[in-house]
């Protein structure tokens, strides 16, 4: 079944988590679940190796199996963004990997070695879109320092359709926007929270967490704003709030672990997380996230 990849990007992007099993390995059968209540709630492209998959704590083996692995259990139900990333050799194998499984496109982590560079950024998209055979890309920008004549040289590559925009600044991302091509969607990377700022200055959909257990709710907050009634998509925010403040919490190092746990409260046991990622939820953040569960009926 042929996607509009267009309107997937402006849609919900929905990072899946990676279960493991008792022994730690990766078992990505458990997402069956989490997946057919995405769809069926109508999240409009799920995500397999990003940063709420704990991408950077696999085995490139790990991230290939994964990606086949989500493929087969979706389908062509909606399109599949792959995670792309690490060192360019690991980057070039796994966009290759992603290819063959049919995904609809790649999502190009923002490379985090301590020497990078802008020119270098560009040689490094440009390898890994010739991997995959020219598949559609979506930039993966968590540090918006590289400057909006880098961000635009980036987005002016062949195959790149949109930008993960998840550093908190609005402005540089209205800049951003401007400076590039018109035909670049530009997707709040930040999650439910951020969402409305984002979509003040330009930004169309968001990635989102919160879809592993509530995916309704997602769902009717992009609804929201895609309508323009920001007090609405304010309101049903601050109802979910809580869950995204406990992933917020120790540098972020809570993100995963949050969705993990939550995940285990209401049947669906996706494993631990992996160092250096928290693990387990403090008691204190553990009745939050309780009280969270159960004021939304979500037990």
């Amino acid at each position: 079944m042929a996607h509009d990849l267009d309107a997937a990007l402006r849609g919900i992007s929905g990072i899946l988590v990676t279960p493991y099993d008792d022994r730690g390995e990766i078992a990505p059968g458990k997402l069956s679940p989490i997946i057919d209540r995405a769809v069926g709630a109508g999240v409009h492209m799920p995500v397999v190796n990003g940063n709420t998959g704990e991408f950077y704590a696999l085995t490139t083996d790990e991230a290939c199996t994964m990606v086949r692995e989500v493929a087969s259990i979706l389908g062509d139900r909606a399109p599949l963004l792959a995670g792309i990333g690490r060192g360019i050799r690991d980057a070039c194998r796994l966009a290759e990997a992603s290819a063959e499984a049919g995904a609809a496109a790649l999502m190009i982590h923002q490379p985090p070695d301590p020497f990078v560079s802008p020119r270098g950024t560009i040689d490094y998209v440009q390898a890994v879109s010739d991997a995959a055979g020219g598949l559609p890309i979506m930039l993966y920008l968590r540090n918006d320092a590289i400057g909006t004549s880098a961000i635009k040289a980036l987005c002016d590559l062949p195959g790149v359709k949109g930008v993960k925009w998840a550093t908190p600044n609005p402005l540089k991302l209205a800049e951003a926007r401007a400076a590039c091509s018109p035909d670049i969607v530009w997707v709040g990377g930040l999650a439910e929270v951020w969402a409305p700022p984002f979509y003040a200055v330009g930004a169309r959909g968001f990635t989102s967490g919160l879809i592993n257990i509530w995916p309704e709710r997602s769902v009717a907050i992009h609804k929201a704003l895609d309508g323009g009634d920001y007090e609405e998509a304010n309101r049903l925010i601050a109802e979910m709030r809580p869950f995204e403040d406990i992933r917020a919490e120790e540098l972020n190092g809570t993100n995963v672990t949050g969705v993990k746990a939550a995940l285990q409260a209401i049947g669906i046991d996706c494993g631990r997380t992996r160092p250096p990622s928290a693990w387990p939820l403090t008691d204190a953040q553990r009745k939050t996230m309780t009280d969270f569960l159960a004021k939304n009926d979500l037990l």
